[in-house]
């Protein structure tokens, strides 16, 4: 096989892995609640068992990527470069996340204005991280196992969502949001940014993400089912350490 099949058939791989993800990724929102258990206690031991992927995922993969990316800045911007700026920017998407939780939790304003200005605010979440994942350099197994942590975190905003605003979500909420995602998507397909900027969106992403799994994804200590959330710590953390070794991740 010539160097240039080669590649094609890569980029045809990746362009298949991408379809995938962004299908399952729109389905998650449009379907999520009904995904999640019904009884009380299956339902929290599914939270408890996906909060403890959500952390592992946290530390094994988002943080050190964060520090890669503030590593890889290119040369002509190092002037500007203090080695603090992404987590800065990181720091910007948790505040922007708790002012959004802020808006919706106090309602502010009126609920109608509350609902829409948190669908705003995750439709755009959702592009970023629709684009995020969909344009990163990654294809195969490594692609898949990465965005099943993605697919909780969404399953997770989308249940949280639903809670605050039952009627409003299933209506309109969850196919708004959805369409984020299919934004990202075309966007991931159609512009190629520099690496400085895809950087910036991860950090921004990243720090609400952050917030998101330690605020609403890790159940409160009265309710989790603790070996079942070391379960899920224990087996992200293991399967992912392996794959890094054995395929250099």
């Amino acid at each position: 096989m010539t160097e240039g099949a080669g590649k094609k058939t890569g980029d045809e791989d990746m362009n298949m892995v991408s379809f995938f993800i962004g299908i399952v990724f729109i389905l998650l929102h449009l379907f999520a609640n009904k995904l999640l258990p019904t009884e009380r206690i299956k339902r929290l031991l599914w939270f408890s068992f996906s909060g403890g992927l959500a952390v592992s995922y946290v530390f094994v993969y988002l943080l050190p990527t964060l520090h890669q990316e503030q590593a890889a800045i290119d040369d002509k911007y190092r002037a500007l470069t203090m080695e603090s700026e992404i987590y800065i920017i990181g720091l910007i998407g948790v505040v922007s996340f708790l002012l959004i939780q802020v808006i919706v939790r106090r309602h502010d304003v009126s609920r109608r204005s509350s609902f829409y200005t948190a669908v705003a605010f995750y439709t755009i979440y959702n592009a970023m991280i629709s684009f995020t994942v969909l344009s990163a350099d990654i294809a195969g197994v490594q692609a898949v196992f990465y965005s099943f942590a993605i697919g909780l975190h969404i399953i997770a905003v989308a249940h949280d969502m639903y809670r605050e605003f039952p009627v409003e979500y299933t209506h309109n909420g969850r196919y708004i949001m959805a369409g984020g995602i299919v934004a990202g998507w075309v966007f991931a397909l159609t512009i190629e940014l520099d690496s400085l900027m895809k950087a910036i969106i991860f950090a921004i992403i990243s720090g609400a993400m952050i917030f998101n799994v330690f605020k609403n994804e890790l159940p409160h200590e009265r309710e989790i089912h603790f070996p079942t959330f070391a379960i899920g710590v224990f087996a992200y953390t293991v399967v992912t350490i392996s794959l890094k070794f054995f395929f250099e991740w």
